[in-house]
């Protein structure tokens, strides 16, 4: 099955979204995703729309050769789709700096030479350094103003993150780098926990060499259900969406939730946390690390100027705080939760650019 890009309006610049090989890709997934982006981006404060597509496949199937065959061919149907100041794919679940390289490549043959056609390409090829790391490290900036928010760092906390992906991966180094306890970890290759906190670095070594964080001997093994109701101060759920619902939302024991994942909380969840008093930093914040770096290298080839690394951090360290303080302002002005300051924030840049363009009805 191929679903091609799926778009929301353009209203402040080109549209944004990740392109996904998954087995369950479908039209739906692709639209609720899109919509997504367009409210991450404005949250953000980014001049794009949003956007998604996909392929139905899976990847692990598939050879290099076949992947890049697939890729291209894809490409070739929707060059006429995407463009530099129209809408602007990047990696996804299933996708990475190499799915990119095809794309530029194949649109380059018919639109010539075109770098800020996608976002998240190999360095060599006008990818910006620290996107890599962007949404793990976009994660840590969410949380550090979160957590100042209420009189607390994250030196001497306690985290339990699941998924050990880019994105969880990157987060726990940072984590563990600025003196938090990351005391268990979860993936598809199963789970880990150390109540005196696990060797970040060791347990990279480890997943690294051997492909699975089993058998790792500085922490026991755990059954990876449990990690999300285990005993800490901050959850960061960073695999699929729907992990935290109305079978385990009452067994949760942490304070804060830091959604890393596109929608990890499902409504019904959503409620019994509320109810706990769990504070839960929405996804369409939290995880907007990477589309904002994506836009810092947009920008960058457009410039045809690349900036540092310490450059590329230190401005999405100032866009997330900033994010952070309007989502509580909104919040203060609304007497609402993160999530619905959240949203509030991101609808209402929409709305005020759609009057301001006389799209009004």
């Amino acid at each position: 099955m191929l679903d091609l890009e799926c778009n929301m309006i353009m209203l402040v610049g080109p549209m944004k979204g990740g392109i996904r090989y998954h087995p369950e890709v479908d039209p739906d997934e692709v639209n609720a995703l899109a919509q997504l982006m367009t409210w991450k981006s404005a949250v953000a404060d980014i001049p794009y729309g949003g956007a998604k597509g996909g392929i139905g496949c899976n990847p692990g199937d598939l050879s290099k050769s076949e992947l890049e065959r697939l890729t291209r061919v894809f490409t070739q149907k929707i060059h006429d789709l995407i463009g530099v100041h129209t809408d602007v794919p990047a990696p996804d679940m299933g996708t990475n700096a190499q799915t990119m390289a095809w794309i530029l490549d194949e649109y380059s043959k018919f639109h010539g030479h075109s770098p800020a056609v996608v976002t998240g390409k190999p360095i060599d090829l006008g990818g910006s350094l620290g996107r890599e790391a962007a949404t793990g490290r976009g994660v840590v900036f969410a949380a550090e103003a979160l957590l100042a928010e209420h009189g607390k760092a994250i030196k001497g906390l306690t985290f339990a993150i699941q998924g050990f992906g880019n994105v969880g991966s990157w987060a726990a180094k940072l984590i563990h780098e600025r003196g938090g306890k990351v005391i268990a970890v979860s993936d598809i290759t199963g789970a880990v926990k150390n109540p005196n906190g696990i060797d970040i670095p060791e347990l990279l070594r480890h997943k690294e060499s051997t492909g699975s964080l089993k058998d790792f001997q500085g922490a026991d093994s755990m059954d990876a259900n449990e990690l999300l109701v285990h005993k800490c101060d901050v959850l960061i759920p960073c695999a699929l969406g729907g992990v935290l619902h109305r079978g385990n939302a009452a067994d949760v024991k942490a304070k804060f939730i830091i959604e890393a994942a596109n929608h990890p909380t499902d409504p019904e969840a959503d409620e019994i946390l509320a109810k706990k008093g769990v504070v839960v930093l929405p996804d369409i914040y939290a995880n907007s690390g990477g589309v904002t770096v994506s836009y810092f290298e947009w920008v960058q080839n457009i410039q045809g100027f690349m900036w540092d690394e310490q450059q590329v951090n230190r401005t999405l360290q100032n866009y997330m705080t900033r994010a952070f303080h309007n989502i509580k302002n909104m919040c203060q002005t609304h007497d609402c939760n993160l999530r619905m300051g959240a949203f509030t924030l991101g609808v209402s840049r929409v709305a005020r650019a759609t009057l301001l363009r006389g799209w009004e009805a």
